[in-house]
């Protein structure tokens, strides 16, 4: 059965503080509570159960091996049950045929596995951990590619990535992937185990060229299963070669792996050690690769012939080749009988199924021959067995586990019941090497495995070897070792000469080990490991080694959140009753709930160490988080966010001005408020997160600001509270320049450019900064978007106003500027609006419906305000404007309009953009105007503007009649001009800062007068 998936809580607890400066009071830290909870873990873990498939393979950096892994190591194919000591109902030998390159296709996409082969090892969605250890995925010429290939080329890690991907079942997650030169280790979980696995850690360790370089070595992993169980996995590829000082250098490469190998500290009941974990202090640990352990003191040529007349079914006497062990098990009235392997005790296994061509027979009332039994494969001379157990007296990892050299100290391995699976022909099926070299036949491929009470039990003889030896030494100093020594007449025993390779003797590392032997793991949980399956895949030949797997069951212990998070409560609680009465104390609750006006997506939630994250910010969009503050100590507790520098010689601030709080209540109007909240009680305070100010908008789209603030509570006789707050500010054409907004490429508008010095690798085909070079529009995209729109709104909004009889009210001269609605009434169309602007899409399909015209023009006519007036430069940059306004300011009489619009126009001549976007919009102004006051159809009765219209606008004293008729319908059309002059002026041109009062009045009253000239033409 398959753990459950863990649950994400929806939100967290921030209890991140200083420590306690007096160090006294323990009992309220958030150290205390996570070791309060760890100690009530039995309450909260349940035993679980999962397999585990371990494969190992040497490719040898063959073409197209990677095609195999689906076959072999997933689906469980490739397996010879005649050579891989498996009893399993498969296909005739005879009718089996292997698929060769030379078939159609392209030979590195076949998989040289045999057709119709329906797989025999565990596979499929029944693993939950897919555990892969490869060697020499790359082939190493020099050692100047040791070192480089594992840091230039991902090409082989990702081409053996997807094709692990796309083998194993859908939904199994990556856990690890590491590479090391030729080595590489992949961990794939299921569904249902993915989310249980926490604290991964991998290291590389190379032995190869000086001992360091990756050419040999290992690559490790550490992860937490359940957050009870560590599970180390190493794959590894030591020293080759046959002679005595590689053998030694095997047993070099495997102390330094094991003595190199730091996994990084995991956190246990909230505290992490800053003491790195090694090999040795996990509960499960499996250890598998490329050993190259040979088999010593037996001729080459033998074994080879030996075991390839086993490949052919030759070996026995009279037996026909590829048939010999199904045509001996078809002769037998009973099952073949075998001990298994991991078991001590007497009772046989039944490895076959009975043959249902002896039914009769096995009904009769006569006793079968004794020589009708087929005879246990360890006793049978004829049998692969046998053959196998002649040879691994010599096998050199059992030697040096006898020897104490390497992997003595509780590793263990499964019974070796297949044929060794190296050194073959590639593409060729039990051909061993028939090269110049010839080398002998060896299990250099293996899978070890070891827990925590195997280790624990070595470590004991350990200690009991050592403190048999003190106390022999003690015997020796005062003599009684000499007087026992003197007694013995009988026997005469020197370790020097007796006993030597004398295979036959007992061996701890023979034995067959307990099946599903429990096992103390580090928490004193009692978990399980069982063996099921450690076989060879023979009929994989792309790689003159053969791949190697095993299927491994546990059972742990593991963590059920829900159980945890009540345990977290109830401990909490208890923690708060004993907590100091004097001391107050208050828990912040951060809700970590999705808006639903979210975009698809967007990271919104954040766990507790996150704090606040608003997620995506946009301009003048508001957003929400809310913070429950309660008391939960026992006696008032008062607290205030406390404000800190904002910068060198700055006054301090609680938040930036893009952060604002507040509450229900009214409390919390500053965030600098102090509040009392008596035992038990809580408030609600909601974190609201506004931008509007221009400048901020321009360091925001430029990466010059952030969206990162850390609040900073503090109780009163307290401690403090640190609460970041952060969010994704998203790109906006607002607080840019006019020279930056014709250059934005119309795919995606403004939001789909990123900060300079941005490198998300995620957003490659975007603009870090906007191409000076290319010039995609004459005007500002967005101001031509925003007037096309204004204009047939305007005209629908004046209609509408006459069909419903609403034109006999009055409405200010400035409309659609000024607004006749509520600006709350119109947060949402001008929020739809600006995102129109931002991502280059159609305004018009951006209004809700239900909306009637005079709400859409007038929010669109607010955009189009606050879009000309977040213009860095203007649409007349405070450069030009200073040399228009000083010319007008020396003019002793006031100009004409014609003379005022020639006075602006010149200077604005050496910025034709800024030109340009000045004649677009008071062209569309006037319109405005002609709309809300048209002109009149005779030209004689039509007011003729002089150079006394401007006098009071432009400050040139007071004013005169400034028209040659009464005509109440020019003079309002003369109103509208000039409130509408006066509502744009500000937004439209810039001016120097710093100026005195009077200097700035009378410039703003010339600002007036240049708007109201280009109306007045229109």
């Amino acid at each position: 059965m398959l753990s459950p998936s863990i649950s994400r809580e929806s939100s967290s607890f921030v209890e991140v503080s200083e420590p306690d400066p007096d160090g006294e009071d323990l009992e309220s830290t958030p150290h205390s509570l996570s070791r309060a909870v760890y100690e009530r873990r039995a309450e909260y873990t349940r035993s679980h159960s999962m397999k585990i498939k371990v494969g190992t393979w040497n490719v040898a950096a063959c073409p197209g091996v990677h095609n195999d892994i689906r076959s072999w190591f997933v689906d469980g194919k490739g397996v010879d049950t005649k050579l891989a000591g498996l009893k399993i109902s498969d296909l005739d030998g005879n009718n089996v045929k292997v698929r060769s390159k030379g078939d159609t296709g392209d030979p590195k996409s076949i998989p040289e596995t045999p057709l119709g082969d329906e797989g025999v090892v565990l596979g499929g969605e029944h693993v939950g951990l897919y555990v892969l250890g490869l060697q020499e995925i790359v082939r190493l010429a020099s050692a100047k590619e040791y070192i480089g290939r594992v840091y230039v080329d991902p090409e082989p890690l990702n081409k053996w990535k997807r094709a692990l991907e796309e083998a194993v079942p859908h939904g199994y997650e990556l856990i690890a992937d590491t590479q090391m030169s030729g080595l590489l280790l992949l961990i794939y979980a299921s569904p249902a185990i993915a989310p249980t696995v926490s604290s991964v850690s991998s290291v590389s360790v190379g032995t190869g060229i000086m001992g360091y370089l990756g050419n040999k070595g290992a690559v490790c992993t550490r992860i937490v299963l359940g957050e009870t169980t560590r599970l180390a996995f190493i794959n590894s590829h030591l020293a080759s070669g046959t002679e005595k000082a590689h053998y030694e250098r095997r047993c070099w490469d495997y102390n330094e792996i094991t003595s190199r190998t730091k996994f990084d500290p995991v956190s246990v009941a909230g505290e992490t050690s800053d003491i790195q974990e090694v090999i040795g202090d996990e509960d499960f640990a499996f250890w598998f690769g490329d050993l190259n352990f040979r088999l010593d003191g037996l001729p080459g040529d033998d074994i080879r012939r030996l075991l390839m007349l086993h490949a052919r079914g030759e070996y026995a006497p009279g037996s026909s080749p590829r048939n010999y062990l199904e045509s001996e098990i078809a002769k037998s009235e009973e099952p073949i009988l075998i001990r298994h392997v991991e078991s001590d005790d007497d009772e046989p296994i039944d490895l076959q199924a009975e043959n249902p061509n002896t039914s009769s027979r096995s009904s009769s009332i006569d006793l079968p021959d004794p020589d009708d039994f087929l005879q246990d494969p360890h006793s049978d001379p004829t049998s692969l067995q046998a053959t196998l157990d002649s040879l691994l007296p010599h096998d050199q990892l059992r030697r040096v586990q006898r020897q104490k050299k390497a992997f003595h100290d509780g590793w263990r391995e499964g019974p070796i019941t297949f044929i060794p699976t190296y050194k073959y022909d590639v593409g060729t099926f039990g051909v061993f090497d028939s090269g110049e070299k010839m080398r002998p036949p060896s299990w250099c491929d293996r899978i070890l495995f070891r827990t925590r009470r195997y280790k624990s039990e070595y470590d004991g003889r350990v200690r009991d070897e050592e403190a048999a030896r003190v106390k022999d030494e003690e015997m020796r100093s005062r003599g009684i070792a000499q007087a026992a020594q003197d007694e013995e007449v009988i026997f005469d025993y020197d370790p020097a000469s007796d006993g030597v390779d004398t295979y036959g003797d007992y061996d701890e590392y023979d034995e067959g080990e307990d099946n599903g032997e429990d096992v103390t793991v580090k928490d004193e949980q009692a978990d399980k490991l069982n063996l099921e399956i450690y076989t060879s895949h023979q009929r994989v030949t792309s790689s003159d080694h053969k791949p190697l797997d095993a299927v491994f069951t546990i059972n742990y212990d593991a963590v059920v959140p829900e159980l945890k998070s009540r345990v977290h409560q109830e401990v909490a609680r208890e923690l708060d009753r004993a907590e100091n009465e004097h001391r107050p104390g208050v828990t912040i609750l951060v809700e970590h709930s999705d808006l639903i006006d979210e975009a698809p997506g967007s990271q919104a939630t954040t766990d507790a160490a996150d704090g606040v994250n608003f997620g995506d910010v946009k301009y003048l969009y508001s957003k929400e988080r809310s913070l429950t503050i309660a008391n939960t100590g026992q006696v008032p507790a008062t607290f205030a966010f406390i404000s800190k520098p904002s910068g060198p010689g700055q006054p301090g601030q609680v938040a930036p001005s893009w952060l604002r709080p507040y509450d229900d209540d009214g409390a919390v109007k500053r965030l600098e408020s102090e509040v009392t909240l008596e035992p038990g009680d809580t408030i609600m305070v909601t974190l609201e997160i506004y931008v509007e100010d221009f400048a901020q908008v321009r360091a925001l789209n430029m990466g010059e600001l952030q969206l990162d603030e850390v609040l900073i509570l503090r109780v009163t006789d307290g401690r403090d509270y640190f609460i970041p707050v952060r969010g994704d500010w998203l790109q906006s054409c607002f607080g840019r320049t006019i020279d930056e907004l014709i250059r934005i490429p119309e795919a995606g508008g403004a939001r789909a450019l990123r900060p300079p010095g941005n490198k998300d690798a995620a957003q490659e085909n975007t603009l870090s900064v906007i191409d000076s070079n290319t010039l995609t529009e004459a005007v500002p995209r967005e101001l031509t978007k925003l007037t096309d729109t204004f204009e047939p709104l305007l005209e629908r909004a004046i209609a509408e106003r006459e069909m419903t009889g609403a034109s006999e009210t009055p409405v200010p001269d400035a409309w659609p500027f000024e607004s006749t609605t509520t600006s709350h009434s119109r947060s949402q169309t001008r929020a739809l609006l600006l995102e129109a602007l931002d991502t280059n899409t159609p305004l018009n399909a951006s209004f809700p419906r239900g909306v009637c015209e005079v709400e859409k023009l007038e929010t669109t006519a607010e955009v189009l305000q606050l879009f000309v007036a977040s213009l860095t430069d203007g649409i007349i940059p405070a450069s030009f404007w200073k040399t228009i306004d000083d010319d007008l300011a020396a003019r002793k009489r006031a100009p004409t309009p014609d003379e005022t619009r020639i006075l602006t126009m010149v200077p604005l001549a050496d910025s034709p953009p800024h030109s340009i976007a000045l004649v677009h919009l008071v062209v569309r102004l006037g319109k405005v105007v002609a709309m809300r006051a048209p002109p009149p159809s005779s030209p004689a009765t039509e007011a003729k503007p002089s150079r006394f219209d401007f006098r009071q606008s432009m400050g040139y004293g007071r004013a005169r009649r400034t028209t040659l008729t009464d005509d109440p319908g020019l003079a309002a059309r003369r109103a509208i001009e000039r409130r509408i002059a006066e509502v744009w002026a500000l937004v439209m041109i810039r001016g120097p800062e710093g100026v005195g009062e009077k200097e700035r009045k009378a410039s703003e009253a010339r600002k007036r007068g240049v708007v109201e000239a280009f109306l007045a033409k229109v």
